[in-house]
């Protein structure tokens, strides 16, 4: 698992992508008219954002108060520190979690089987994979405060005991959410909006309107994408807190 993981982990920011792709083949449905009657494409459309949302909002909960830098180094797993607040303190891997949920989020919204019962165990499994092999790295370096963190902490389930203290004593840092977000936010987004308009076509019978709603939505994601990204780059805005 650890060999596995390692060699996923060179390729996981290309990983979001290319699952956000598979959202789009052609697949049953989960959520029938037979089943669930008439409105039926309500009930995926409803489940599916809540379940997404909560994904981005544990994200932004753990990139505001407590950004854990372990990126990688030469395409290999690194950590400089052990993070052990913010939400890490309730989760080893909170930011994993938040994007398993967005991930089964979209996919129940896209009302596929196959995602569903294919691609996300898959999914799954190399993140599991994944977490092995930064565990393995994490133990070697930090030895016994690695090993009491784990005793302490869940690897997957968020312990919800003593958040709102979390959050009361910390500052969540808006700036940092959003120039280490804005990627991740801009493909959640367009994807969704492509999977509700051209999954659910019933809601918009014109094809061309469609596509310019789409095109609008994915202009003005575009245009929202590029400042955050100048701000960024110029150095006009930091994750440095005020």
């Amino acid at each position: 698992m650890i060999t596995i993981g390692n060699f996923f982990f060179r390729f996981r920011n290309i990983l979001f992508i290319f699952l956000y792709l598979l959202l789009f083949l052609p697949s049953p449905d989960i959520f029938t008219k037979a089943r669930f009657g008439e409105n039926y494409h309500i009930w995926p459309i409803v489940i599916g954002l809540l379940v997404t949302i909560l994904g981005e909002a544990i994200r932004g909960a753990t990139i505001g108060l407590a950004y854990i830098i372990r990126g990688g180094k030469d395409k290999k797993v690194h950590a400089e520190n052990l993070v052990t607040e913010g939400i890490f303190k309730h989760c080893r891997n909170p930011l994993y979690v938040g994007n398993i949920l967005m991930l089964l989020g979209v996919g129940i919204l896209s009302n596929s089987w196959i995602y569903l019962g294919i691609v996300f165990p898959v999914f799954l499994f190399i993140y599991q994979s994944i977490v092995m092999a930064e565990e393995n790295f994490l133990q070697n370096k930090f030895g016994f405060d690695f090993t009491n963190y784990c005793q302490r902490v869940n690897r997957w389930v968020i312990n919800f005991k003593g958040i709102e203290t979390t959050f009361s004593e910390m500052k969540f840092n808006y700036k940092r959410w959003l120039i280490k977000e804005y990627n991740t936010l801009f493909i959640w987004l367009v994807g969704i909006a492509a999977i509700i308009l051209f999954e659910y076509e019933h809601l918009v019978p014109d094809q061309d309107i469609r596509v310019g709603i789409f095109l609008s939505i994915f202009v003005s994601l575009g245009i929202v994408y590029g400042y955050v990204r100048y701000l960024k780059k110029s150095g006009k805005m930091t994750d440095r807190v005020s």
